[in-house]
């Protein structure tokens, strides 16, 4: 068993490394007291920023909010931009700004799957402030930005916070690393503006569904395809994200038949690693995708999800956001 695996359950190995974690948390409270005492001596960015995280790590559909996010605002006459970490990219220069063609390897997916989807400005830096000041810069008209992720980079403003919960882990055991899979305490969530659960749940103030459209062809083109085209089919299943297991069984419940590839969050995939030499399908996550478009086969596929949050969340970011505006 791994880490992990001990991270959803309250056992021998997560009560010991219990001590561990307050450890952790005692470093963390205390680095997060000195940036948010330095924070009070900095320029504000003028724009509202709203920070898309979670309190845990893996995969909680922060990346399918914030697609979703740049587009509501752009219905509510808003020109927004996105910052990122860049995580799994590595330029070498940053700000970075991150359009279609950039390189995953330069940009990290999450950004560049971000720009595909949206093509409003983004730009990603490990300062993230710097990567804010950066955007307005260079883009004057942008008057809201989003950060992918950085709810724990106390460094960079935030206006709103939403963060985004995966409702089928929870907060796993309650205890923080390494001892559970929390970055920080649950009373965090009593600090952030929106919590929202992706997935089923009775007692959430907002919910996220993932509504899955037609399979993509990896390697570009026009042409899609419906699931139910591989219904009862022999498929391999190929995902390199925080949570691979709500992506398998969307595949299986449309009746394929499907062999696990699951690979680390962030993954650098190789030729090799899609090399299954059965001529069966391929069918991955779109953030793989914009890994694996220049080597992929011929017969892969990715599919593309698209957030749909309550209605009620969204009426009350816009009072939220509006209200930030007077502010």
């Amino acid at each position: 068993m791994s880490i992990e695996d001990h991270w959803y359950r309250r056992d021998h190995v997560s009560l010991a490394l219990w001590p561990v974690a307050q450890v952790f948390w005692g470093v963390a409270a205390l680095r997060k007291a000195l940036i948010q005492f330095t924070n009070r001596f900095r320029k504000k960015i003028p724009v509202p920023l709203i920070i898309v995280g979670n309190i845990m790590v893996g995969g909680t559909g922060k990346t399918p909010m914030v697609v979703w996010l740049v587009k509501y605002l752009q219905s509510q006459g808003y020109h927004p931009g996105v910052v990122s970490r860049g995580y799994g990219g590595e330029s070498d220069h940053y700000p970075l700004a991150v359009t279609a063609v950039t390189s995953p390897d330069q940009g990290g997916d999450e950004p560049v799957l971000i720009a595909r989807r949206t093509g409003v400005p983004v730009y990603v830096d490990p300062k993230r402030p710097r990567a804010a000041t950066t955007l307005l810069r260079e883009h004057p008209k942008v008057d809201v930005i989003i950060s992918d992720d950085g709810l724990q980079h106390y460094a960079l403003q935030r206006d709103i916070e939403i963060v985004m919960i995966d409702s089928r882990r929870g907060l796993g055991n309650g205890f923080l690393l390494p001892a559970g899979p929390l970055r920080e305490p649950p009373s965090r969530l009593k600090l952030a503006d929106f919590v929202v659960v992706n997935g089923p749940s009775q007692d959430a103030d907002y919910r996220m569904g993932l509504e899955a459209g037609d399979l993509v062809p990896v390697r570009g083109g026009t042409e899609t395809s419906s699931m139910d085209a591989f219904r009862h089919q022999d498929i391999h299943a190929v995902a390199g994200i925080g949570h691979p297991d709500r992506f398998f069984d969307t595949l299986r419940a449309h009746g394929m038949q499907i062999i696990e590839h699951a690979f680390p969050d962030h993954y650098q995939f190789q030729p090799q690693d899609l090399r299954f030499g059965d001529g069966l399908p391929v069918i991955m996550t779109e953030k793989d995708a914009v890994k694996c478009r220049a080597f992929a086969p011929d017969h892969s596929w990715f599919l593309p999800v698209t957030a749909v949050p309550d209605r009620a969340f969204a009426e009350q970011l816009m009072t939220r956001l509006r209200s930030t505006h007077a502010g």
